[in-house]
């Protein structure tokens, strides 16, 4: 009898057999060389009533049964368990050639004929046994690492989230705005981009990006970004330069991960482009201009329209929705338009949702 292997220790073994004899003989063998009790069938009719896959580290089969033959007995295990059906051996007085190939073919992975030697059908066992139980470690092992990149990948993504979160706070900060003008312009984004076709995941990046617009303010002298009064010729061109500004902030290196970045540094950047080329900074007009820039331009100016803030009073919702659809197709792109004008329920609803305390 061949010694047992430690690694094997509690490896669990089917056999499916009508020979009273030859169970025995296995159960022996297999709780001698170190393997846990073997499950012994004698009726494969008890297959069907299984309510799950058992876990196998090898199964041993007859293909001269009762009530079902041994090429059924196999079609039922390869349909229960797929992909991860445990290593089969067939073992049979059959000698034939062409059942040998069959059941080959079917899915058995070793043909071993009656009457066997104890000792090589163990070596067998151990041999497939073996290799279905590291193939089990490495998946384990390996759905063990993806949720750890997954775990670490969202940890990256939150903290990225985070510190994006800040420079959206301190543009706030420096240009009298609030927080909650940002939820309302980047909850206002999210539901036209959603509604003009985008994805959840492109959606998500719009929600987190479009607050980082005016990202390029914190970098605008005071003098010039809280000036009460109107801008000069000279004072305005300096504050259209919060535009590329913000670009340079957010920009990153092109690669994987940099999605967000990326959205918000062209949302930065084009977000003052006009439909007709008539805005700034490169005069973009049209398809020119990403989507993404001309969704939140429309959003922003409603929210500023109808937000009180220490240099102008708001307008109603009902104003500002009718100046923007008077700029449809002049300074807004009209599918924008359009689906703002869709869903101007929803669009109060976010309003009502994110109050400022002096919000008109």
């Amino acid at each position: 009898m061949l010694a047992p292997m430690p690694w094997l220790h509690g490896g669990r073994v089917l056999v499916v057999d009508d020979d009273p004899m030859t169970l025995a003989l296995i159960d022996e063998l297999l709780r001698s060389s170190g393997f846990a009790p073997p499950t012994l069938v004698i009726d494969p009719r008890e297959l069907r009533t299984w309510s799950d896959a058992r876990g196998f580290d090898a199964m041993l089969l007859d293909l001269d049964l009762p009530h079902m033959d041994g090429w059924e007995v196999l079609a039922v295990l390869r349909e229960r368990y797929g992909e991860n059906m445990p290593p089969l051996i067939v073992v049979s007085g059959d000698t034939r050639r062409g059942n040998q190939v069959r059941a080959l073919s079917a899915g058995a992975c070793d043909y071993v004929v009656k009457p066997f030697d104890a000792n090589e059908l163990l070596l067998r066992i151990r041999m497939h046994a073996t290799g279905h139980m590291n193939r089990h470690l490495l998946r384990q092992q390996k759905s063990a690492l993806e949720a750890t990149v997954r775990q670490r990948t969202a940890a990256l993504r939150q903290s990225r989230l985070q510190i994006l979160r800040m420079l959206g706070r301190a543009a706030e900060f420096r240009d009298n705005e609030t927080g909650a003008h940002v939820m309302r312009m980047s909850q206002v984004s999210a539901l036209l981009a959603r509604e003009l076709g985008w994805n959840d995941e492109r959606c998500e990046l719009m929600l987190n990006a479009s607050p980082l617009h005016d990202i390029g303010k914190i970098a605008i002298p005071d003098a010039i970004l809280l000036k009460p009064g109107p801008l000069t010729p000279q004072e305005r061109e300096l504050m259209q330069e919060h535009t590329v500004k913000g670009a340079a902030i957010l920009r990153a290196p092109a690669g994987e991960g940099n999605e967000l970045l990326a959205m918000a540094a062209e949302i930065a950047l084009h977000h003052h482009e006009h439909w007709d080329g008539g805005g700034y900074p490169a005069g973009l007009a049209g398809a020119q201009i990403p989507q993404s820039a001309r969704i939140v331009a429309v959003a922003d100016v409603l929210d500023a329209l109808t937000s009180t803030r220490p240099y102008k009073n708001a307008v109603s919702f009902d104003a500002a929705l009718a100046f923007i659809q008077a700029q449809d197709g002049r300074q807004f792109d009209p599918d924008v338009v359009a689906a703002l004008s869709r869903n101007r329920h929803r669009v109060q609803e976010i309003r009502h949702q994110f109050q400022d305390a002096d919000i008109g």
